[in-house]
C-alpha cells in the first residue's frame, strides 16, 4: 500500500452475459490482487432484473467493500482495466455486459467530473445496488440515512433474488 491513508469504498459489480458467477469471482480476484486494494467484504450474489434497458438477460449483482490508497479516479481506472480484461465492450448505455464495476460510495471522497460521479448518481434508486450494499454496510450513513434505510425506502420494483450466500470465498477458487 502507498504511504497515504487507506479509505473505505463500496463497489457494485454486475454481469449478465456469459458465465456470470465466474466473471464476478474473477473480477473480485483481480481487484484483490492489486497491491493498493484490500477486498474486505463481499455480499451475496443476487439475480436481478435489468434496469434501464429491460430487454436483456437477468444480471448477477454483488457489492464489495474495499479499502484502498488509490484516489477515486485511479481506482476507477483499475476497475475499467479489469472490465476490459474480462471482455467488457461498451456498446449501449445500460445494455448487456460481461462485467460492470461501479464505484458507489467512498468514505470522505466525492467526485463530479465527466469521468466519475461519486457517490454514484443512481445509488438511491436501484434495488439491485442497495440490497447487496445494505447486506455488507447496513449502518453506513449516506446522504443523512443508512444504506439499510435507503434500501427500505427504494421505490425500484425490480426483482432481487439471493442466488449465492455471503461468505463464499472467491479468493480460494481456481
Amino acid at each position: 500500500m502507498r504511504e497515504t491513508a487507506a479509505y473505505g469504498c463500496y463497489l457494485g459489480l454486475g454481469a449478465n452475459l456469459g458465465q456470470r458467477e465466474a466473471v464476478l469471482d474473477e473480477a473480485l480476484r483481480q481487484l484483490a490482487a492489486v497491491q493498493e486494494i484490500e477486498v474486505r467484504q463481499v455480499s451475496s450474489y443476487y439475480e436481478t432484473d435489468p434496469w434501464g434497458v429491460t430487454q436483456q438477460p437477468a444480471f448477477l449483482n454483488a457489492a464489495a467493500e474495499v479499502w484502498t490508497t488509490l484516489e477515486p479516479l485511479e481506482l476507477l481506472a483499475v476497475c475499467q482495466r479489469i472490465e476490459q480484461q474480462l471482455g467488457r465492450v461498451r456498446k449501449e448505455k445500460w445494455g448487456p455486459r460481461t462485467i460492470d464495476i461501479d464505484l458507489l460510495f467512498a468514505a470522505g471522497r466525492s467526485s463530479d467530473t465527466p469521468e466519475l460521479r461519486l457517490p454514484h448518481p443512481y445509488l438511491k434508486q436501484r434495488a439491485f445496488v442497495l440490497v447487496p450494499l445494505a447486506e455488507i454496510a447496513a449502518e453506513v450513513i449516506f446522504d443523512g440515512h443508512s444504506f439499510a434505510w435507503w434500501r427500505d425506502a427504494c421505490e425500484d420494483t425490480g426483482s432481487v433474488r439471493k442466488i449465492l450466500p455471503k461468505g463464499r470465498s472467491f479468493l480460494k477458487k481456481g
